[in-house]
């Protein structure tokens, strides 16, 4: 490791003030991702700024017809959370499925999000249930949130504050996990939120989570998992790596979207 400053922020706005001086600050909550990131010298932040202990940035509540979860919410948390449970179950079982549990009992959901890893699960749930980033100044539509592998639209001194997840009529998440790592190899989230359709992939593309506009159409026209097999799924612009070429992973984002329906009912 090496030299840096410690903050422990009061306040959300304390974090983006300290943020804000930081020549190279990070904001640290769970550190799943970061920490070992640091530990591997792949970053040196000058200053690592922790809000894991702000309540406003944690816990689970019904507004209206939306659930919302704060940003510092552990997974494992939102996995147990009644509000959780009883009106996005699907939200509830992804978030029990991320990592072991020494990982969904640090990890947070606005870290996820933030970092938006490729393969992560939190993308996939936020794209297809239409989320809403909330920050320290402003929301973002899941739909122009994510930016590509690693990126979002957050500016370097934003910090995301709480996510608002609409209450679908149905959902459900189907993951293929990597058996060391428990990652996606590919995640297909489905939701059904106003009539519409939205199917959102995870661990699968190059740029990271996307929606499968062929799926949403042919189960826009018939929710069955039927429908799923006259979807071309196209090999491009999809990941290969040791773990699964792309045309595996094309594969199974059918089968995972086939399973997803059927959980979905």
């Amino acid at each position: 490791m090496y030299e840096l400053k410690y903050h422990k922020a009061t306040s959300v706005a304390d974090a983006v003030a300290i943020l804000g001086d930081a020549e190279d600050g990070k904001v640290i909550a769970g550190g799943q991702t970061l920490v070992p990131t640091m530990k591997q010298h792949l970053a040196a932040p000058s200053d690592l700024i922790d809000i894991r202990a702000l309540a406003e940035l944690q816990g689970v509540c019904i507004k209206g017809d939306a659930l919302v979860v704060g940003a510092a919410t552990r997974h494992a948390d939102v996995a147990l959370h009644t509000d959780v449970r009883t009106h996005i179950p699907a939200l509830a079982r992804l978030a029990a499925g991320i990592g072991d549990p020494a990982v969904r009992a640090m990890g947070t959901i606005g870290g996820s999000l933030a970092n938006n890893d490729p393969s992560a699960c939190y993308p996939a749930a936020a794209l297809a249930l239409n989320a809403t980033i909330i920050t320290d100044r402003r929301e973002v539509d899941a739909d122009a949130f994510f930016a590509g592998m690693f990126a979002t639209d957050l500016d370097e001194d934003e910090i995301i504050t709480s996510v608002r997840f609409p209450i679908p009529e149905k959902a459900a998440y189907a993951k293929f996990p990597n058996p060391a790592s428990r990652y996606a190899m590919v995640g297909v989230f489905v939701a059904v939120l106003d009539g519409d359709v939205r199917v959102a992939v995870t661990g699968a593309g190059e740029d990271g989570v996307f929606c499968h506009k062929g799926l949403e159409a042919a189960l826009a026209a018939r929710f069955t998992s039927a429908a799923v097999d006259g979807v071309d799924v196209s090999e491009e612009e999809l990941m290969s790596d040791l773990h699964g070429s792309a045309a595996y992973r094309a594969q199974l984002i059918k089968v995972m979207a086939k399973r997803a329906v059927i959980a979905a009912g």
